[in-house]
């Protein structure tokens, strides 16, 4: 059977390995397995959200209304914007993938960093572009304008804070270079995790309704599956000029995002006070593990994230040390994909980083590296 060529050497999204597959691969108890590769909340979502859901769910043989109102206008209070300059997908990926359709096309490119978010590459390359990467483990905007002058992209993607490194630029300094740009170039601002960035500095905070009043060539990502803790209903948004959002309608599945979904996200984004609890708790344990780490003399990247990336050069090897964790119940993210001898993990509730802890402690003070 023939296939469009471009897909012949796409690359498949790796996603974390879920618990299922550990249990019959290794026989592990489930109860007995902790997760830390996805960066998913560990308190789960608002238990609003929780409720709501279950309200609802003698409905699900109705289609979802496929107006979205009722959360593009709870974004739109929370943002400052109006609801005509937002678009609501399965998981913000749903909007990367419509951006990319929209804008390649014709022998088109696109620029990012070196290692950055997986999606933007295979998206781009499904639309038969051309790949263009600033060279770095974090996002080199000197690096990025001089591509950009030489290769001319049609689309530029910034991840702040950067998955899967954890690093975040200032505000200041990607305004500064979206300034420059010119105004046909669509820049994709990706602001995954910016509650936990603007938490932990504001000068990384980035505020969509000045941004895109500002730059008219702006889209703005933003995702319920990080801090809300709805990885598992798949939603997310984009915010942008009319223009912009008018032209990614066109390309928009009807009823693209469930009735379910939409639910738990309006009743998430109200519950402030469960975000705020998640974010504080997450950086107290991020203290934790960043003293762990000094004492083994693993070297880190400073995250802005709820994950936190291990430098693991003269210490172990990332593949290796991951299939040991997992083989004792702990699932890890390795980097070895993106040319890092590093792993990513994702930061738990306490018990979880407990038994981390201990376990890469064993491992290492076993000389199983």
């Amino acid at each position: 059977m023939k296939f469009n060529p471009v897909i012949e050497h796409l690359k498949v999204y790796e996603p974390g390995k879920p618990i299922e597959l550990v249990v019959r691969e290794f026989g592990i108890d489930a109860s007995d397995i902790v997760k830390l590769a996805s960066n998913e909340n560990p308190y789960g979502c608002s238990p609003k959200a929780v409720k709501a859901v279950q309200k609802m769910a003698d409905t699900m043989f109705r289609y979802p209304d496929d107006t979205m109102d009722e959360l593009k206008s709870s974004l739109a209070e929370h943002f400052g914007i109006k609801t005509s300059n937002l678009i609501i997908g399965a998981g913000s990926d749903q909007v990367i993938e419509l951006a990319c359709r929209a804008k390649l096309y014709g022998g088109a490119r696109i620029l990012q960093s070196e290692i950055t978010f997986a999606m933007y590459q295979i998206y781009a390359a499904q639309c038969g572009a051309g790949i263009v990467k600033a060279p770095g483990t974090a996002h080199d905007l000197d690096a990025m304008y001089s591509l950009y002058k030489e290769h001319e992209p049609e689309i530029i993607f910034i991840c702040a804070p950067n998955n899967p490194t954890g690093d975040c630029l200032d505000s200041v300094d990607i305004e500064n270079f979206i300034d420059a740009i010119d105004r046909d170039t669509l820049v994709v601002l990706d602001g995954a995790y910016q509650e936990y960035a603007s938490y932990k500095d504001r000068a990384k905070a980035i505020d969509p309704a000045a941004m895109i009043e500002r730059f008219p060539h702006l889209l703005y990502l933003g995702t319920f599956s990080k801090a809300y803790g709805l990885g598992g209903m798949r939603i997310g948004y984009g915010i942008a000029a009319e223009e912009i959002i008018k032209g990614l309608y066109k390309l928009r599945p009807p009823f693209n995002v469930t009735t379910l979904s939409l639910v738990a996200a309006n009743e998430a984004l109200r519950d402030r006070e469960f975000v705020q609890k998640s974010l504080k708790s997450c950086f107290e344990q991020m203290k934790e593990y960043e003293s762990f780490a000094q004492k083994l003399g693993i070297s880190t990247i400073e995250s802005y994230t709820n994950f936190i990336t291990y430098i693991l050069e003269g210490v172990a090897d990332s593949s290796d040390l991951c299939d040991k964790l997992l083989r004792r119940g702990i699932i890890v993210r390795d980097l070895a994909g993106y040319g890092l001898n590093a792993i990513r993990i994702t930061i738990g509730k306490r018990e979880e980083n407990l038994r981390f802890f201990e376990t890469m402690q064993q491992i290492i003070d076993s000389g199983e590296r």
